[in-house]
């Protein structure tokens, strides 16, 4: 049986830095190759045993390139016992990328005949569906090379030896699970902001719908009881060498609950000295429908 291989798949919208991440990973010891055709990864991954490390860039300049195929073969890839798999997808908001697009006078891969705005937006449409399954997301609106190269090494080259990296998430059942889990908190068993008006329209990173959440007398020994699970599992994993945990909280809508719960869970573990990042899935998807086109 062939060594499990540590592979990262790099994706998102062009112009977001994803060469720039690939590189960075290729600095860190991983074989890099940019602009992969899907149909010769399975082929590469059959070819002569190697445990190196590997980092694939696929975007949408493969002239293979599919959404329903790139997540098909992330699904296979997370079925391959040989294979621990990353999808690390870099995202920026459509102003800065038609900004970058514009001071490099380059033209979209997407779109070359129909400027920059509009690939951007068909782009961005494209890959929506694959940054849903993302196990790491970075926005590089707001970061230089530099801070995206800090970033990346975060997640990828931690100081002091052995890490594992843990994202805490929100979603909402409505929708079904994420793809890629490890773990998965049901929370719609506590009391629900919803049904107060002053409260329905703001989410669980406002400190009056959190203390409404932990206001429920089920929710303390809820809570005190995964911080302790983790804690007791994470040095665990971490002893086994697995690289990044991804550890879910749902509720109904993945506005109110979940996300209170996440955040605290978040902030417990990072008081510990671990390494978090939080992401709320129902946020992240209401504020790209309400951004300007």
């Amino acid at each position: 049986m062939k060594q499990q291989r540590r592979i990262v798949l790099i994706t998102g919208p062009s112009g977001a830095g994803r060469t720039t991440a690939i590189r960075v990973l290729e600095d860190l010891g991983f074989e890099a190759i940019d602009n992969l055709p899907m149909g010769l990864l399975m082929r590469l991954l059959d070819g002569p045993e190697n445990d190196r490390s590997m980092a694939l860039g696929i975007d949408t300049r493969n002239r293979d390139f599919s959404t329903i195929g790139f997540i098909d073969l992330v699904m296979r890839l997370r079925r391959t016992e040989q294979v621990e798999l990353t999808v690390l997808y870099l995202d920026c908001r459509n102003e800065v990328l038609l900004q970058r697009f514009s001071e490099t006078r380059r033209r979209h891969p997407v779109a070359a005949d129909a400027g920059p705005e509009a690939g951007v937006l068909q782009e961005k449409e494209l890959l929506a569906p694959i940054r849903e399954i993302a196990d790491i997301l970075i926005d590089t609106s707001q970061i230089n090379v530099h801070q995206l190269r800090k970033e990346v090494e975060h997640w990828f080259a931690p100081e002091g030896g052995r890490h594992l990296a843990v994202s805490i998430e929100s979603f909402s059942y409505k929708r079904g699970l994420p793809h890629g889990l490890d773990m998965v908190f049901d929370c719609r068993f506590l009391a629900n902001p919803y049904w107060r008006p002053e409260l329905r329209a703001e989410d669980g990173r406002n400190p009056d719908v959190a203390r409404y959440v932990q206001s429920d007398v089920n929710y303390a020994p809820f809570f005190d009881r995964v911080v302790d699970l983790l804690k007791l599992l994470l040095p665990a994993y971490r002893a086994e060498g697995k690289a990044h945990l991804s550890v879910a909280f749902g509720c109904t809508g993945g506005q109110h609950r979940s996300v209170a719960t996440a955040e605290a869970v978040a902030k417990a573990l990072a008081q510990g000295g671990q390494q978090v990042a939080v992401r709320h899935r129902e946020m992240e998807r209401r504020s790209l429908n309400e951004r300007p086109d």
